[in-house]
C-alpha cells in the first residue's frame, strides 16, 4: 500500500468526523466502525495507525476544538477589560461554546483510562499554566487582583480542574462538584483572586450537562 503523503489531512478527516459523530450521536453511542464508514476510503488500520483509541480521538477532538476557539487569546488583546474581568470572561466564552461543553461533560468517563487522564494533566500543565499567570500577573499589575501567589494558583488551577473536580477520580455527584467549585471560589477569594462572585450562574449552567457520576 502506498504510504499517504498528506498524514496531517488524513487526521483532519478523522477529527471532523468523529467530532461530528459525537456531537450528533454522543461519545458512548459512536463506534469505531461508524467513525471509518463516515470517512469513506479509509480503513480502520488506516485510524488506528492515527490514534490507539476512541479515548485518544476524543482527546485530539477536545484539544482541537479548544484552539479553534481559545478564550484565553479572545480577550488577551481586549484593552478595557482587566485582568480579574478577562480571567472571569474567559470562563464566560469556555461556557458559552456549547458544542466544546457538550464533549467536556461527555469526556468524563473516559479519563478512568489513566493514560489519557495523565495526557490531559500534562496538557492542562503546558498550556493553560502559562495562559493563567499571564492574566493574575496582569490583574496584579492593574490593581483589580492582589495576590502574592501568581504562579502557585496559576498551576493549581489546571491540576484542581484536571484532577480534583473530575468525579472520574474523586467519585461525586453533580451536587457536590458544584461545593467543591464553590469552595474553590471561596479559597481563591481568600488568596485574592474573586474569580467566580459574577459569574456563578455560568457554572451552574454547566452542572446541569453533567450526568451523576454515583
Amino acid at each position: 500500500m502506498a504510504r499517504n503523503k498528506y498524514p496531517e489531512v488524513t487526521v483532519e478527516r478523522i477529527l471532523d468526523v468523529s467530532q461530528r459523530l459525537f456531537l450528533e450521536k454522543g461519545y458512548d453511542n459512536t463506534t469505531i466502525q461508524d467513525i471509518v464508514d463516515e470517512l469513506g476510503g479509509l480503513t480502520k488500520g488506516a485510524v488506528y495507525h492515527h490514534f490507539k483509541s476512541k479515548e485518544e480521538i476524543m482527546d485530539a477532538v477536545s484539544d482541537r476544538m479548544f484552539f479553534e476557539n481559545n478564550p484565553f487569546e479572545a480577550v488577551r488583546e481586549r484593552t478595557g477589560l482587566n485582568g480579574l474581568e478577562k480571567l472571569r470572561e474567559v470562563i464566560r466564552i469556555n461556557q458559552a461554546d456549547t458544542a466544546r461543553t457538550s464533549l467536556t461533560a461527555q469526556a468524563i468517563p473516559i479519563t478512568k483510562n489513566p493514560r489519557v487522564l495523565v495526557s490531559m494533566i500534562d496538557a492542562n500543565r503546558r498550556i493553560l499554566t502559562p495562559y493563567f499567570l499571564e492574566l493574575i500577573e496582569e490583574g496584579n499589575r492593574d490593581g483589580s487582583l492582589h495576590t502574592a501567589y501568581a504562579k502557585e494558583i496559576a498551576e493549581l488551577l489546571p491540576l484542581l480542574t484536571s484532577l480534583w473536580l473530575l468525579p472520574s477520580v474523586f467519585p461525586a455527584t453533580k451536587e457536590e462538584m458544584k461545593r467543591k467549585f464553590y469552595f474553590l471560589g471561596d479559597m481563591l477569594e481568600k488568596m485574592g483572586i474573586p474569580l467566580f462572585d459574577d459569574i456563578l450562574d455560568v457554572i451552574d449552567a454547566f452542572f446541569e450537562q453533567i450526568p451523576d457520576q454515583k
